[in-house]
């Protein structure tokens, strides 16, 4: 008998001692009470920055971070519902895509392998509002963008992965066109399977308003080049902790 209710008494403190850490466990999934899970996840930079400040395809934008995380950009988005570009793709019309909801996960093809490509893919492939592609000289293996978020890493198999996705993919909280597509365009706007290629971002000392401009300031001339339109949803899952750091600000129309 004595034995049979010690069962039990452990049995009650080990379900106990597991709901308390279930409900400590940190939640990616955006919420009313929790618009930025991210802010759990270590090593997540966040930015502010204004949307629908749209640049012409003869145009660049000065960029101050690499990858960049959200300004100024195309007015053609890159397609973005689960598509892997095999080679690089211009920086404008990808934060065109962040702007509209969608994850991008950039790779440096000469810190990550084979490998390691194929595991970053299978989180995109038949997925939506998520985009891959490589990104030249980036100094870090991977780095994965949402519109005003960053996250460096080096490791294809790291958690954090799939806490930023799950945080911000489609996050009404996080980016400004709620509601915005991801569809293809095609040729003549932005064609998925010929895409305009990548060009290095220009120093900042270049900047002429002409043919390089601010992150923080678009050009009018292209302000009615956005054809979006559409709705998405999506949710994700994950586990994990952390912090996340950084700041800064952006200002524009």
């Amino acid at each position: 008998m004595i034995a049979a209710v010690l069962v039990v008494v452990l049995f009650a403190g080990g379900l106990s001692w597991f709901l308390v850490a279930k409900s400590n466990e940190p939640s990616f999934t955006p919420s009313d009470r929790n618009q930025d899970p991210s802010s759990q996840i270590a090593g997540v930079q966040t930015i502010k920055y204004a949307g629908g400040q749209h640049v012409l395809p003869t145009q660049q934008v000065a960029y101050t971070h690499s990858p960049p995380l959200g300004g100024a950009h195309d007015g053609y988005w890159a397609a973005c519902n689960g598509i892997v570009y095999p080679n690089p793709v211009r920086q404008e019309n990808l934060v065109h895509g962040l702007e509209h909801g969608a994850v991008w996960i950039a790779y440096n093809p000469d810190l990550v392998n084979a490998d390691g490509v194929a595991k970053l893919a299978s989180k995109v492939q038949g997925q939506t509002y998520i985009m891959m592609a490589p990104y030249p000289g980036l100094d870090q293996p991977i780095s994965l963008q949402s519109w005003g978020h960053q996250l460096k890493l080096s490791d294809p198999d790291d958690p954090r992965i799939d806490q930023f996705i799950q945080a911000l993919r489609l996050n009404r909280y996080q980016y400004p066109e709620v509601g915005a597509s991801c569809a293809a365009l095609g040729p003549g706007q932005f064609d998925q399977d010929n895409p305009p290629p990548f060009v290095p971002t220009p120093p900042t000392s270049d900047i002429d308003n002409k043919t390089v401009l601010d992150e923080n300031v678009g050009n009018p001339a292209a302000a009615n080049t956005d054809m979006g339109g559409g709705a998405g949803t999506g949710t994700g899952t994950g586990t994990g902790g952390g912090t996340g750091t950084g700041s800064g600000t952006g200002t524009g129309q």
